[in-house]
């Protein structure tokens, strides 16, 4: 068995070049796209952005591989992945707050990355480039003579159990929990697994995700850019009958068959890449004098609306970190929000809610929707010593935060059989303390 060492550049936004050191000097000098390339490879332009957009904007890679992307006999639909979908209406929609226990793993046959694709709720249209999709990812077995790319949005996957080994047309990279994945528009990949594996899919219609602006912060915080990983040059040069590429296109899966690998790129340049990022490099800034900050704060990636300051969507995390707040109610506030807020937990368990939110699992508060700490947390936290102390240890739960709001699919709703019809009974308990007492 060859062994394979995964080696990553580094760095966000940033102009990349790669080259496999099995074929030296395979870029170009100085042109894109010579008469005849070296190696007799074709040159292709990858482009994620329109020619005309500012040149900040503008994202584009050129790939120098054996046989074009157009290689290929024309795209069929497909239905192996049933639940993935955008049939927002398909259901009757509630503003109940909504959680769901662990989405199970399938056991009883093989399934992998994309057959294993579930989509739970979402907003918008793909068609017209603009909105959201989130899907969980439920499997357990690697795929095989396939590849997958969405050609309706930019995918940001949350793996939760398992490690998941993604060999991309730019090279390879390793994904465990605690870590995430951005695979863009129109990028081709392949996910392998070793044992059951579960995760969740945030996928963006409108643009790319971006790093969040640090405004009075500084220059430094948050998700540094030079710890964002992108994978190196790594080209096989196979043939493969009956090789399946799958596009998610319009909300529907296509099947299209080749005689060859599709990750036979051998040198690249660009600044439209995937890329990897461990979360454990977050750098957490908090109160350090009174009051809960607004979670903002913790906010890793973006992607932007045409309203400043409002996102498409947000990736949010809360980390361990210490809380030396005074006099403060530490835990979150209660909220209502004009934002959809989608929640997920890969570890550990969410300190407002410990005992219902597990790994693997879900929550949904959707626009406007009261939420907040449960009963047994409020009361834990009204009384609890104003010390410093480290929470969230061992714990890792995010949110996909959206100015849209969202609908939960028929999946998400009735067939998964996980949503929680008790969830609206961790508030119940909560005490009338109202008194004429100024200080109770």
């Amino acid at each position: 068995m060859s062994y394979y060492r995964y080696s990553y550049l580094s760095g966000f936004g940033s102009e990349f070049s790669s080259e496999d050191p099995r074929r030296p000097n395979a870029l170009p000098e100085g042109q894109n796209s010579p008469q005849r390339c070296p190696y007799g490879l074709y040159a292709e332009q990858l482009s994620g952005s329109a020619f005309t957009a500012p040149r900040h904007d503008n994202k584009r890679s050129w790939l120098y591989r054996i046989r074009p992307s157009v290689v290929h006999k024309p795209f069929k639909r497909v239905n192996i992945a049933k639940y993935l979908t955008h049939k927002w209406d398909e259901a009757e929609q509630t503003p109940n707050q909504s959680r769901w226990r662990p989405f199970d793993i399938p056991s009883d046959e093989q399934v992998d990355f994309v057959s294993g694709l579930h989509t739970v709720c979402g907003a918008g249209d793909p068609r017209a480039r603009h909105g959201i999709a989130i899907h969980v990812f439920l499997c357990n077995t690697s795929m095989d003579n396939s590849a997958f790319y969405s050609s309706d949005g930019d995918l940001l996957i949350v793996p939760q159990q398992g490690v998941l080994n993604i060999t991309t047309e730019f090279g390879k990279m390793v994904v465990s929990p605690n870590e995430i994945a951005v695979i863009q528009l129109g990028m081709r990949f392949a996910v392998g697994v070793d044992g059951p594996t579960r995760g969740y899919i945030l996928e963006v219609f409108d643009g790319h995700f971006k790093l969040p602006d640090l405004g009075p912060i500084g220059a430094n915080g948050l998700a540094n850019p030079r710890d964002f990983l992108t994978p190196v040059a790594h080209y096989e040069d196979k043939e493969k009958p009956g090789f399946k590429i799958l596009n998610k296109y319009q909300g529907a899966l296509f099947e299209a068959e080749q005689d060859h690998s599709p990750f036979d790129v051998v040198a690249w340049h660009g600044n439209y890449v995937p890329y990897k990022y461990d979360l454990s490099k977050f750098m957490v800034i908090n109160s350090v004098s009174f009051d809960h900050c607004d979670p903002s704060i913790f906010t890793v990636l973006t992607c932007p609306s045409t309203k400043p300051g409002v996102a498409i969507a947000d990736f949010v995390i809360f980390p361990p970190r210490w809380s030396v707040q005074e006099n403060t109610f530490r835990p979150p506030y209660y909220h209502r929000n004009c934002m959809s807020e989608f929640m997920g937990l890969i570890l550990g368990s969410y300190e407002a809610k410990e005992g219902g939110f597990l790994p693997g699992g879900a929550s949904l508060h959707s626009m406007m929707t009261p939420h907040g700490p449960d009963t047994q947390c409020f009361e834990n936290a009204s009384k609890a010593k104003l010390e410093p102390q480290k929470i969230a240890v061992g714990t890792q739960a995010f949110m996909f935060e959206s100015s849209l709001s969202m609908a939960i699919t028929k999946w998400g709703l009735e067939t998964c059989q996980k949503l929680d019809a008790k969830y609206f009974e961790c508030w119940q308990g909560l005490p009338k303390l109202f008194s004429d007492k100024i200080n109770i």
